[in-house]
């Protein structure tokens, strides 16, 4: 029996996994991770602690499991940057979080080369990518080091490699998607020509030993970015295949397969992996909060405690008239409005918290089911089902209300360890070169369906009145 130790490291924590052949889980060590939210539109996270809390949750992964890994696998953040000295490893900067909205007047600057940035990258000209927050680092923090994502950091630590795999570095905003490689003019338009570059590997190669976990080495291969590890772990494999994790933000990604069609809706394109040799790209939109906005309720006192969502949803039959764009930290695809922030409206003096949380979630599931409107509209045709995971899937509410917003219903994935599986499934493919992508990650039955309850009339008047807020 072959073991692996997939660790995914979050925005909200890092949880670390030892997954056998037959994709079972026999052990898990999870540590939780807070980022600082700053005037401004700044989020930060200290490196150290990312780096403690890979090492700590892998040890007491692989203890608790009490077998040898053949290979350690990593996932990421995909555009949370920061800058490192290469010598030593050692930070010299806080790291920069993907939603970190400081670049906005940086990407304003740029705004001309838009259209040559989207045709080029797949991506839109907005700080949510890597490029505009790297050149922000080197404008105001500083000029030493390295300026790369959390992962090439990551595994120069565990083992020396200056590598990104390329379905993170596809969202930086300097690869050319269609070649795989660096783009020099797009280096140039964010001032970061003389930078280092790591080398851009596959999603299945090995890249170095480490011995951060133990004395005896491990093979360290299978990294690839969150959203797209978990893409592959519910066998999003065809085109058109559709799942939205629902984690501190909500990501909705569609399998394109070898086509790395440019979004005409707003939405973004991005490599989804490379395994085998071969590429596949996906369409993806973005919710910037989604866990992050129920944290921002329990923060005010709305919510005791995230699993006590439902309950206080629960407390209301409904909305009562309640609408809230949850635009917490600005709003991502199709508005890429940095500047855009949240509203709640319809209230009344019988306004209560149930209502006004039920809003919330309800505000969280229009967005997703717009972004599901957006990739049926690329795709040419409707998205028949949505494959969904992450901590907020068990928010019954939540999930009901996604089914009737969108109109299709919605299939929980039955494990809440999406990310560190397909992390894990890369990994396997680099160990065992006879399986293929479909070998390592099979089929699945979902936990829960959620049928649409609401009309299709009902769900077109919400979402009318929902976007003429936004």
């Amino acid at each position: 029996m072959t073991h692996v130790l997939a660790i995914d490291q979050g925005t909200s924590g890092t949880k670390a996994i030892v997954v056998d052949d037959a994709g079972r889980v026999v052990a898990i060590a999870e540590s939780a991770l807070r980022p600082d939210y700053l005037p401004g539109g700044g989020v930060e996270q200290d490196p150290e602690a990312l780096w403690h809390s890979v090492v700590e949750t892998g040890r007491r992964a692989i203890a608790e499991a009490g077998v040898t890994v053949a290979a350690v696998a990593l996932a990421n953040q995909g555009e949370t940057v920061l800058a490192w000295d290469r010598a030593t490893g050692l930070p010299l900067s806080r790291a920069i979080v993907w939603q970190d909205r400081r670049a906005e007047t940086l990407c304003q600057g740029l705004a001309d080369a838009g259209e040559m940035v989207a045709a080029r990258t797949g991506l839109v000209l907005d700080p949510y990518f890597s490029a505009p927050k790297m050149a922000w680092l080197r404008a105001n923090v500083t000029r030493d080091g390295v300026i790369t994502t959390t992962d090439t950091w990551l595994v120069y630590r565990l083992c020396g490699a200056f590598v990104t795999d390329v379905s993170t570095a596809s969202r930086s905003l300097l690869l050319d998607l269609d070649t795989g490689a660096w783009d020099a003019e797009l280096l140039a338009l964010f001032g970061l020509t003389d930078e280092a570059m790591p080398d851009v590997v596959s999603c299945d190669q090995f890249v170095g030993e480490t011995t951060a976990f133990g004395p005896q080495p491990i093979p360290v291969a299978g990294l690839v970015v969150d959203q797209q590890a978990a893409l592959l772990a519910q066998s999003c494999l065809d085109p058109g295949a559709a799942k939205c994790t629902f984690g501190t933000g909500a990501f909705l990604l569609a399998q394109l397969g070898g086509n790395a069609a440019r979004s005409g809706a707003g939405l973004t394109t991005s490599v989804a992996w490379t395994l085998r040799g071969r590429t596949s790209y996906c369409a993806d939109g973005q919710v910037y909060t989604a866990a992050s906005a129920v944290r921002w309720a329990i923060d005010l006192g709305l919510v005791p405690a995230a699993d006590q969502l439902d309950a206080v949803a629960a407390t209301a039959a409904d909305s009562g008239g309640v609408l809230c764009v949850p635009a917490l930290a600005g709003l991502a695809a199709p508005w890429w409005d940095a500047t855009a922030t949240a509203s709640l409206t319809g209230m009344t003096l019988s306004s209560g918290r149930g209502q006004v949380v039920r809003a919330l979630l309800e505000g969280i599931a229009a967005q997703v089911a717009c972004l599901a409107e957006l990739v049926a509209s690329d795709l040419g045709q409707p998205l028949t089902r949505l494959r969904v995971d992450g901590g907020l899937t068990r928010s019954a509410v939540l999930m009901q209300a996604q089914a009737d917003l969108a109109g299709i219903p919605v299939d929980v994935y039955p494990s809440a360890h999406a990310t560190p599986l397909g992390a894990a499934a890369c990994a396997r493919l680099a160990i065992d070169p006879a399986l293929n992508p479909v070998d390592v990650v099979g089929t699945w039955t979902p936990q829960r369906t959620y049928e649409p309850v609401w009309s299709a009339d009902r769900a077109a008047d919400y979402l009318n009145r929902w976007k003429a807020r936004t």
